[in-house]
């Protein structure tokens, strides 16, 4: 057993599974432990303690990280095997009869990891630690840094809109928030570290603010506001609160790139209502036209969901004839599969398995076509491209202010550095445009005219 007398030089492995937001929250927590005297096992060293993050969005992300708690205890046999996250929130009873699991610790208790760390006795059977999450009013930031170059700051936890088909309210609680004020303060302390480009993340963001006065816009012009040279991305953002003035917003800003992702998870009104989501497909539709009215050459990803229960044929045929017709780079698809406690459950119509692998398959077919026609658009065309790291055959990679992958050949000194390029073709894997030097003697074109 772990002496916590002292954590000094303690070896700690890290396993995040799921969203960005995931991966911020174990960033904080690895902090803590650093801040107690942990250090991180590099690779094939044993470690003290063994941390799993989980997800829990969908039953296939439950298989995966049963998957990797069971290949993680066999990894380290002696570490103190921890599992938290929206899987253990959701199900800790099914995580703690995994054999080798010492420590089952609910969404909140994550936080306060050190804790339970130190007052952990194997002996002990009782090792699963969870609130209740819909009492927990409290908001943890937390932002993700270390090898990545984007940071991921977490500006907001919890949903408050139940969709019928999501466990998020059971597994993160009610939607919470900071201040905008120490909001700023921590992606200022992240652009302090180093970070060059900073992702705004949350269970829905647009919801930030409430209850406190303030709003996701008043969160967006005080960042915007800040003195350091930072690029900011909006995460997924639900459309019926992404509004008008928040994408002009961004069309006149420096510092909020032209990159949007917005769940629609259907194209029907119908299975819109199934759902009970909070906006129909014309409004959805309009967003995107105001979108590419103010920013012809923003990237738009779009999450969908196929294969709900109640989703027949013709509602799918007329989804995918709405998505097709949309203006947008990517999909992001996601197969439905029953979750317990669900509102959902108590529709009788239930799509087939292999039905839904099927127009899953359609709309990832779809998303390619979509993604390539973005990238076409975009050749020949002036970019600043924020470089990440080396690939392969000594290339490396990096996204543009509009979120085209870009790659030119390796140099160390251009890693976390912004840079002006032209865009080529493809490259050989058609992964990414080609960077072409020198840029053309131009200007960068600004998104639009100032509409604030």
């Amino acid at each position: 057993m772990i002496d916590h007398s002292v954590f000094n030089n303690k070896k700690v492995v890290f396993h995040t599974l799921g969203c960005k937001l995931n991966f911020a929250e174990t960033s904080a927590i690895g902090r803590q432990l650093a801040d107690d005297g942990f250090v991180k096992a590099r690779p094939g060293e044993q470690a003290d303690v063994c941390i799993v993050n989980t997800c829990s969005v969908t039953d296939v992300a439950d298989a995966k990280g049963r998957q990797a708690i069971k290949r993680l205890i066999r990894l380290y046999p002696n570490a103190i095997m921890v599992v938290t996250g929206c899987y253990a929130q959701l199900k800790p009873d099914e995580i703690a009869s995994i054999e080798g699991v010492d420590l089952v610790l609910g969404s909140n208790e994550k936080f306060n990891m050190l804790d339970y760390l130190r007052s952990f006795d194997k002996t002990k059977k009782e090792f699963v630690h969870r609130s209740d999450i819909l009492k927990i009013k409290e908001f943890k930031p937390s932002c993700s840094r270390g090898d990545r170059t984007r940071f991921f700051l977490k500006v907001q936890d919890g949903c408050n809109y139940y969709c019928t088909y999501c466990t998020i309210p059971m597994a993160r609680g009610h939607s919470r928030s900071g201040a905008v004020a120490e909001t700023v303060q921590a992606a200022r302390q992240a652009v302090a570290e180093g970070a060059k480009e900073i992702v705004l993340t949350g269970v829905n963001i647009g919801d930030f603010g409430r209850g406190n006065g303030e709003s996701f816009f008043d969160l967006l012009r005080a960042l915007d506001k800040i003195p350091e040279e930072v690029r900011f991305r909006i995460s997924s953002i639900e459309p019926n609160l992404l509004t008008d003035e928040i994408i002009r917003y961004v069309a006149s800003s420096r510092r909020f790139m032209p990159h949007f992702h917005i769940p629609l998870q259907s194209g029907t009104n119908e299975a819109l209502q199934l759902m009970k989501r909070r906006y129909n497909r014309e409004l959805f539709a309009e967003k995107i036209q105001t979108i590419k009215t103010v920013l012809p050459d923003a990237f738009i990803g779009v999450d969908v969901i196929v294969g709900i229960r109640g989703e027949t044929d013709e509602l799918f045929r007329q989804s995918y004839q709405f998505i097709e017709g949309l203006d947008i780079s990517q999909l992001h698809v996601f197969t439905y599969s029953e979750r317990s406690g669900t509102k959902m459950l108590e529709i009788d119509h239930a799509v087939p398995v292999a039905e839904r692998k099927r127009r899953s398959e359609m709309l990832h077919q779809l998303s390619a076509k979509k993604t390539q026609a973005f990238y076409n658009s975009q050749t020949g065309k002036t970019v600043q491209v924020l470089w990440e790291s080396r690939s392969r055959d000594e290339k490396m990679t990096g996204f543009s202010h509009n979120y085209v992958r870009v790659e030119r050949s390796y140099d160390k000194n251009r890693i976390n550095q912004v840079e002006t390029v032209n865009l080529g073709g493809w490259n050989e894997e058609k992964s990414a445009l080609i960077s072409l030097f020198p840029p053309v003697e131009r200007s960068l074109p600004t998104n639009v005219v100032n509409l604030r």
